[in-house]
């Protein structure tokens, strides 16, 4: 579903990326892990088009979508949830869920993904007029993700999505995540939890200074020693 080949990101002088390769096929977790400072929020910013690579391909679904324009990549059918939730504090929940669904391939769904997000989080049908700022941390990431669905998305891009919350309200998202997968959603997952991520997914990479170092299945790498001596201090 998306390859991403030899891809090198600079900032300046400065190597973010340096001739990154993954695959990621269609209804798998696909986990990015790696200490601060790797490369992953560089890696996933460039896919969603926010950043140009210098050099490589982004293939999805065969199309290279290299430097495109993040509005073409979204309406192409990835979405993104951003490290830091990023919604806007001063709409509604309601607002907010709307402006995820401007994208032309999701207009014609809006009503129906709607009903989805607040199946999926109910707090967030019962707050719908509240501004969104107002939510504590664990409803904004809700908010975050569920702006993401508005936009009818086929592959999403979750980036530290439990980054500051409790260990009870980690664990509840972690597992929206893993029923979004069950429900046909491709899922590529960026986190800080290494044990978490790499048991949810299917396939993973480890991320070093820009470059993949280990690659292979979650729970395989989870059993990893130079992954449990790195990032579990086992």
């Amino acid at each position: 579903m998306l390859r991403v080949e030899s891809l090198d990101v600079c900032y300046g002088d400065a190597q973010a990326l340096d001739g990154v390769t993954l695959d990621v096929t269609q209804g798998d977790i696909v986990a990015i892990v790696g200490a601060n400072g790797a490369g992953k929020t560089s890696l996933i910013r460039t896919i969603a088009g926010m950043h140009k690579p210098a050099r490589g391909r982004i293939l999805f679904r065969g199309t290279d979508i290299a430097g495109w324009p993040s509005h073409r990549v979204c309406d192409l059918g990835i979405g993104q949830v951003a490290e830091g939730r990023q919604i806007f504090p001063t709409l509604s929940v309601a607002e907010n869920l709307a402006m995820g669904a401007v994208l032309s391939r999701a207009r014609a769904g809006r009503a129906g993904n709607l009903e989805r997000v607040y199946a999926l989080f109910p707090i967030l049908a019962e707050r719908t007029r509240q501004a969104a700022g107002t939510l504590s941390g664990g409803e904004q990431q809700m908010l975050a993700i569920g702006r993401c669905l508005m936009g009818a998305p086929e592959l999403v891009m979750f980036d530290e999505p439990s980054l500051g919350l409790a260990p009870a309200v980690v664990q509840a998202l972690l597992r929206t995540i893993r029923d979004l997968n069950g429900n046909g959603l491709t899922c590529v997952l960026v986190e800080q939890n290494v044990a978490v991520s790499l048991r949810l997914a299917r396939r993973a990479y480890v991320l070093e200074n820009g470059r993949i170092t280990l690659s292979g299945d979650g729970e395989a790498l989870l059993a990893d020693d130079r992954v449990r001596q790195a990032y579990l201090g086992l």
